[in-house]
């Protein structure tokens, strides 16, 4: 049974986290870059390790992987309207990621150190803090 755009729309605004406005985008981006980056953290270390650093030791394949999920990062960030330069800023981190990633054992070492989502969430976040104030959430 097919349902129309309408209905799918209608659906999608009931739900939480699945709507188009800036709360609903801010937080699909903050979980996506939790899993990416802070999985769990490293005993002994206090570094957070996430899919990015798993996944890359994958090679070739885990990068791409990882590259298509800042992507997607990048696109969400697009879709709130920020600006050229923040979107190409944003791009260059994922691309930078994953170039030097995709070098054996050299990119899964850079990998574990930069940590290009969690800037990408910094700089959306300082955006939505300007722009949409409503959107601010608060860490206890």
């Amino acid at each position: 049974m097919a349902i129309s755009q309408n209905q799918f729309d209608r659906i999608a605004r009931e739900l939480p986290g699945f709507g188009r406005d800036p709360a609903s985008i801010r937080r699909r981006i903050e979980a996506m870059e939790a899993m990416l980056e802070g999985l769990f953290v490293i005993p002994g270390t206090n570094r957070r390790v996430g899919l990015d650093s798993l996944v890359g030791l994958i090679p070739v394949v885990g990068d791409l992987a990882t590259a298509a999920m800042g992507a997607w990062i990048v696109w969400e960030a697009r879709n709130l309207g920020m600006s050229k330069w923040q979107i190409t800023r944003m791009a260059a981190n994922v691309g930078v990621d994953t170039l030097v990633g995709a070098i054996p054992f050299a990119g899964d070492v850079f990998d574990f150190l930069y940590k290009s989502n969690t800037k990408n969430l910094r700089i959306i976040r300082k955006h939505l803090d300007r722009h949409h104030p409503s959107t601010v959430t608060i860490d206890g």
